[in-house]
């Protein structure tokens, strides 16, 4: 395995240091552009726009807490309740960015055009959430459409953003220069947010209704993602790629991906701890997915209030992710990943009961999750980075990313299916608890230090 590893390193001419910083520079502002959709877009005012489209195709209105919607729409001759449509429209968008991963970086592996790939995908996903203007009345299916299109395209942009990385930065800088974008996004995220709570909260001043304001946010965050995306266009060289690599079809796409699951059985600790990460990533994804629904329909909070909360998660996202960081070199990651799912647990349990209308206990959630997110994922994915056997790095990433992105699915399913059965958001939250007490109890069973040495790696001072 150490000579594969050699050999790997060998293969890849870096450009001079002052060239790759300056690509590196361009590379960041992707994470600037797509991070307007995922925020403003995806995570605070489309679930809750979408959810009242529902409402009123179902029932002549959107749902108030003095009159909630109590008919169901009817999708191919099945009832589905309007509060649950748009987790449905999540999980099946979810599980098409899963069946689409492998073409798409199997495609960006042999591609010399990567750049133009990015853009094209950047493009589609644009085009999509400008199109979010044109959702009104009753049209919930278009809505449902252009949020499947959307966040299809954006994984794949960011299957072909992250395969970018490697061409621009040898192995010692992908650490700052991936950390370096993920803030750099989140910057990009918050004030495309800021400037969408201005217009939601001044949409009067501006002669706008309420629902103008948000439609025209969701163009803006189009026009922002496509314009943006030109930048690392623009910056970022192409390259050509290894001439004796195949030629790339549907097929043989997940033939490799069939092969590295049938590898990774041969290491029972990286298999335990992937399979750990598969239960409690979708209790984070999902959690972070149903927040703004959850304030907004649940709890009454205004879209001004969700928007603010949302700001909060990304400044204390970024807070906690440093105070993880740094209890991580003290601790260990492991047992920092650990807490952190037991504070998950207490800050689902404190959702539950957080009042109706308590616009301070609802920003004290969002503060939680902000501290918790973001160093939860980050120190998984550096914890399965010593689990990976030498020189099969990039595979086993790419089935980590399959893990993280492609099989998300299953709890904004649960969240959705208890919310049609019970009629209640609060119940559908708890029911999350699930895959954070799983995916923590399998953790335990997690041997790093055998699952490092079996892989072959060195064992760090601190695990």
């Amino acid at each position: 395995m150490c000579c594969m590893t050699a050999d790997l390193t060998g293969i890849r001419d870096y450009e001079a240091p002052d060239v790759r910083r300056r690509e590196q520079r361009a590379w960041y502002w992707y994470e600037w552009a797509q991070s307007a959709f995922v925020t403003t877009v995806s995570v605070v005012l489309a679930t809750p726009y979408l959810t009242a489209i529902a409402e009123t195709a179902a029932c002549g209105q959107a749902g108030t807490d003095a009159q909630p919607c109590t008919r169901d729409l009817n999708v191919l001759g099945i009832p589905v309740s309007p509060g649950s449509a748009v987790f449905y429209v999540i999980t099946i968008a979810t599980v098409l960015s899963f069946l689409a991963m492998p073409v798409v970086g199997a495609l960006a592996d042999r591609s010399s055009t990567k750049r133009t790939w990015l853009l094209g995908y950047a493009l589609i996903g644009a085009i999509a959430s400008a199109c979010l203007f044109f959702v009104t009345g009753s049209n919930w299916q278009l809505g449902a459409l252009l949020m499947i299109i959307g966040n299809v395209a954006l994984i794949a942009s960011l299957t072909v953003f992250a395969a970018i990385l490697v061409e621009i930065a040898t192995p010692d800088e992908r650490d700052r220069v991936s950390t370096h974008a993920w803030a750099f996004g989140y910057v990009g995220g918050l004030i495309l947010l800021i400037i969408s709570l201005a217009i939601v909260e001044l949409h009067d001043t501006f002669g706008l209704s309420s629902s103008m304001a948000v439609r025209i946010c969701f163009l803006l965050a189009g026009v922002w993602w496509f314009g943006f995306s030109f930048v690392p266009y623009l910056g970022i060289k192409d390259r050509a790629v290894e001439s004796d690599q195949a030629a790339v079809t549907f097929t043989g796409s997940f033939v490799q991906l069939r092969d590295t699951m049938k590898h990774v059985r041969n290491f029972p600790e990286t298999l335990k701890f992937l399979i750990a990460f598969l239960f409690f990533n979708d209790g984070v994804q999902t959690v972070i997915a149903v927040a703004a629904v959850y304030g907004a329909k649940e709890l009454g909070m205004s879209v001004t209030n969700v928007i603010i909360a949302v700001v909060v998660v990304q400044v204390m996202g970024i807070i906690g992710a440093l105070i993880m960081t740094k209890q991580a070199e003290r601790r260990g990651a492991f047992r920092v990943v650990l807490v952190a799912l037991v504070l998950w647990v207490i800050v689902v349990i404190a959702g539950f009961f957080v009042p109706a209308h308590m616009f301070s206990a609802f920003l004290a959630m969002a503060a939680a999750i902000g501290l918790v997110v973001a160093g939860t994922q980050a120190l998984s994915r550096s914890l399965f980075s010593q689990l990976i056997p030498r020189g099969r790095e990039a595979e086993y990433f790419s089935l980590y990313q399959a893990a993280e992105r492609g099989t998300s699915w299953l709890g904004t399913l649960v969240f959705g299916l208890v919310y049609q059965i019970a009629d209640s958001y609060r119940l559908a939250l708890i029911a999350l608890l699930i895959f954070f007490v799983v995916g923590g109890l399998l953790l335990r069973r997690v041997d790093m230090a055998k699952g490092i040495v079996d892989a072959g790696n060195e064992l760090p001072a601190v695990i």
